[in-house]
């Protein structure tokens, strides 16, 4: 935790520039920025605290070390009160916009299954030890060289937790119900199967062409897409008013595969039939996600969207046709 500017500027060079500026009492991206010289960031704390009071009623900031070109890869955890803990597998978040997922997958493309299971287990015999009780999520950072860097736990439910439920059968949110009555975990780690390959696409109102400018309006057409192994979380219906005061998450569209190269293919007809009419959304983006080269090869990194800009995809899924 940075007690004041100066620590702050004395921590930065002691991690060692670009670094991390983020807040200590949420995430989503809010309050977030990298720096790479002391000047950016004395003037960037005043705004990152201000922004995270705003977000989160707390403006206690911490810095992070900036890795180049890297994946984020998440361990979704559940323990009980009696020290019983299991893992459930691994989610690839690497798409993103402003340090904010749009994409999730599971299992991660950027792992082998050695790599896979190291990282599961320390997680999860982690996170015993620590005393936990509850499903959460410990989160990390994959650099080029196949290093894993800890980042953060997220002591709660995540968006994008249906990506786990449909490989593994598991419904988290009872999951953790459970635990928080009392009961004993359900299943031993062995008793635990993954099967197949999940796709979780974050439908928001907001304009990717115009840095993902937020959206408020009136859906004026909604249809949701259907199909087997085709899952829509949302809210939304024909004649829904989008305020423009929350977060622009409009939906969840999960699908799943036998493979990764079926659950795309099932995305791009889910993303298809998918209508959400009146407002702008980021629908057009995600479908041309699923034709770039770099996303089928599974190469995307967490800055890749932002440096490269989405327009730049949209482009080249026109050019392709």
């Amino acid at each position: 935790m940075l007690r004041d500017d100066a620590h702050a500027l004395e921590e930065a060079e002691r991690i060692g520039y670009p670094v991390l500026i983020k807040p200590s009492a949420g995430g989503g991206g809010k309050g977030m920025r990298m720096v790479r010289t002391p000047r950016e960031l004395q003037a960037a704390l005043p705004v990152c605290r201000s922004e995270a009071k705003a977000a989160f009623g707390d403006d206690s900031l911490y810095l992070e070390r900036w890795l180049d070109e890297n994946r984020h890869v998440e361990v979704q955890i559940a323990v009980d009160r009696y020290g019983n803990g299991v893992h459930i597998g691994e989610r690839d978040c690497s798409v993103q916009r402003r340090h904010q997922k749009i994409v999730e997958e599971a299992p991660s493309p950027a792992l082998d299954d050695a790599t896979r299971a190291e990282l599961c287990d320390r997680a999860i015999r982690a996170i015993v030890a620590a005393g936990y009780e509850n499903v959460g999520t410990l989160e990390f950072l994959l650099d080029r060289d196949g290093n894993f860097y800890f980042i953060e736990i997220n002591c709660r439910i995540q968006v994008e937790h249906p990506v786990t439920e449909l490989l593994s059968g598991i419904d988290i949110v009872e999951l953790q119900l459970r635990i928080a009555a009392g009961e004993p975990l359900p299943f031993r780690q062995e008793e635990i199967a993954l099967h197949g390959h999940a796709i979780e696409f974050r439908v928001a109102a907001e304009d990717p062409e115009h840095e993902f400018r937020p959206a408020a309006g009136v859906v004026e057409a909604f249809r949701a897409p259907g199909g087997p192994w085709v899952r829509l979380d949302s809210h939304l219906y024909a004649g829904y008013e989008v305020p423009p005061y929350y977060d622009s998450l409009l939906g969840k569209l999960i699908v799943w595969g036998q493979t990764r190269e079926e659950a795309i293919a099932r995305g791009r007809v889910a993303l298809e039939e998918l209508v959400v009419e009146g407002i702008p959304t980021n629908v057009g983006l995600l479908r041309a996600l699923l034709r770039n080269p770099v996303f089928l090869e599974g190469r995307m990194t967490t800055n890749l969207l932002d440096r490269v800009g989405a327009s730049a995809f949209l482009a080249a899924a026109a050019r392709a046709g």
